[in-house]
């Protein structure tokens, strides 16, 4: 027992003598004093050098980059579910497994394409990554001599990510895939309800591998766009902050050929060419889904910086907001006085939506002002766009892709041309000064703004046909009448999307008159 006794006694001995010796960190409840010398990563711990205090601001620096990168990257991921949402919401009940479906297949079919070439083509040839290390492998891209001019057409190192095994590569390949999945999901909704998910299915690996990396690489990856105030004086070539043109008038053009060459949905137009109304079954949820897209949207727009530290990334956010705001109120109060006589919630809709594509070129080159003058003109011009589609072109696009990403995308780039204030934007593209549109003295980059927007159209729209051709000959674009009549989810599907309900589907398609 006195053994017991003994040892007990030395135990406590010691823990006393140890709680002098090694006496704890106080608590620091505002975080004042968290954070010193001590960890900064040196030789002698607790006593870093000039170089190693360097290093380690450098590092944090890279470090913010990256974390904001990802972040925002992680975020527009799940814009996806916005436009499932959105394009549920306003179509009908009995194709809802089908759409959602696309919606949800889209992203892995989209990344492999990328994965496997489209990020090669795009970023092959970018060059450093100055915000996220300056890695520089990224340095094959094919080109053409014209005129004694290097037109940058497309990259060729990065196949499956393989010989550039870099963190900021791999940071890249993240951010700028969600990208091109919103550009994949923008034509599921022009041709919705009609479309055969198998032809869908091929679409979604092309898109991702050759459609969209191709005229991204002229943009982003250092092609000829961006060269055009390097080659020929023009401004700042063609620039796009966060891709109004490469995400946005992509996917619009693709959504147009896309919905044209499928034809209208049974039941949309009369033999007198009139239209017939086709409401969506859901529209709360699409509502919901555009407020996820707007929240979503602040680290689209925000997060194209690819730098946390560029402190621009403010400005880039609230003229986001503020055109988004400015185009929901002036699509509902243009529907509500010379449309409708009805504050339309779709039209609602489309009007934020509308704004967002539309300063997404412009959101950190303009001021505060400006975008909201763009928001409104795109809340109107959204309108306009898709009562001209619908009715003059004849072409049914059940939620409006057409006249919110590819009108409004294309008046996206104008508008930087028109609207930059020169105070941002130095150094891009090579050229000295920030970014000028034509109201603030430089004409030149209206001028690249409208060749970026017009190659874009002729380029999508060439290769959007012959992939919907090709795919078309190889297993056809569009579902059988009976199908389209029963509703798609059970044909296309297997599963209906609302179980055990009773809907008269045939009711749901209006009779042509």
């Amino acid at each position: 027992m006195k053994k017991y006794l003994i040892l007990v006694l030395l135990m406590l001995v010691t823990a006393t003598a140890s709680s002098y010796i090694y006496a704890e960190k106080a608590p620091d409840p505002t975080g004042a004093t968290t954070g010193t010398s001590a960890d900064v990563t040196a030789a002698t711990a607790g006593k870093p050098t000039l170089d190693e205090v360097a290093a380690q601001a450098g590092h944090n620096k890279v470090a913010i980059n990256m974390v904001w990168v990802l972040v925002t990257g992680f975020i527009v991921m799940f814009m996806q579910f916005g436009f499932a949402a959105v394009e549920g919401g306003m179509t009908r009940a009995k194709n809802a497994s089908h759409t959602f479906a696309m919606n949800f297949l889209i992203y892995p079919l989209g990344m492999i394409g990328f994965f496997i070439c489209g990020f090669a083509f795009m970023f092959g040839g970018v060059g450093t990554l100055g915000t996220l290390g300056g890695y520089d492998g990224l340095n094959q891209e094919f080109t053409i001599n014209i005129a004694g001019h290097a037109f940058g057409l497309i990259g060729t190192k990065g196949f499956f990510l393989s010989g550039v095994y870099d963190v900021s590569v791999f940071a890249l390949f993240l951010f700028q895939m969600v990208f091109m999945d919103t550009t994949a999901t923008i034509p599921t909704g022009s041709m919705a309800e009609r479309w055969k998910y198998s032809s869908f299915f091929i679409y979604g690996i092309l898109v991702g591998s050759i459609i969209y990396p191709i005229y991204g690489n002229w943009v982003w990856g250092g092609g000829w766009l961006s060269q055009l105030g390097n080659m020929f004086g023009l401004g700042h070539g063609h620039v796009d902050f966060a891709g109004s043109s490469v995400v946005h008038l992509t996917g619009g053009v693709l959504a147009f050929i896309g919905a044209k060459m499928l034809g209208p949905r049974l039941g949309k137009y009369n033999k007198d060419g009139s239209a017939n109304a086709i409401p969506g079954h859901n529209i709360p949820l699409a509502i919901l889904g555009a407020f996820v897209l707007a929240f979503c949207w602040f680290s689209f727009n925000a997060g194209s910086s690819l730098a946390g530290g560029d402190l621009r990334i403010s400005i880039a956010a609230v003229n986001t907001m503020i055109a988004s705001a400015t185009g929901a109120l002036a699509s509902t109060l243009y529907m509500w006085f010379f449309k409708t006589k009805k504050p339309d919630p779709t039209m609602m809709i489309n009007g934020l939506l509308a704004g967002l594509v539309a300063i997404t070129a412009p959101c950190a080159f303009v001021s505060v002002g400006s975008a909201a003058l763009i928001g409104l003109i795109s809340g109107i011009l959204v309108i306009e766009a898709a009562f001209f589609v619908e009715l003059k072109l004849k072409i049914d696009d059940p939620v409006g892709a057409v006249a919110v990403h590819g009108v409004n995308g294309a008046f996206g780039c104008i508008a930087l041309g028109l609207f930059a204030d020169g105070t941002y934007g130095d150094g891009l593209n090579g050229i000295k000064g920030g970014v000028t549109g034509l109201f603030y003295g430089d004409g030149g980059q209206l001028i690249a703004q409208t060749i970026g927007v017009v190659s874009n159209i002729i380029y999508v729209s060439i290769i959007g046909w012959v992939v919907f051709k090709l795919i078309d000959l190889a297993v056809g674009n569009r579902v059988s009448a009976e199908d389209e009549l029963r509703g798609l989810d059970i044909p296309e599907m297997g599963v209906e999307a609302y179980s055990g309900v009773k809907m008269d589907k045939n009711s749901e398609t209006p009779l042509s008159r």
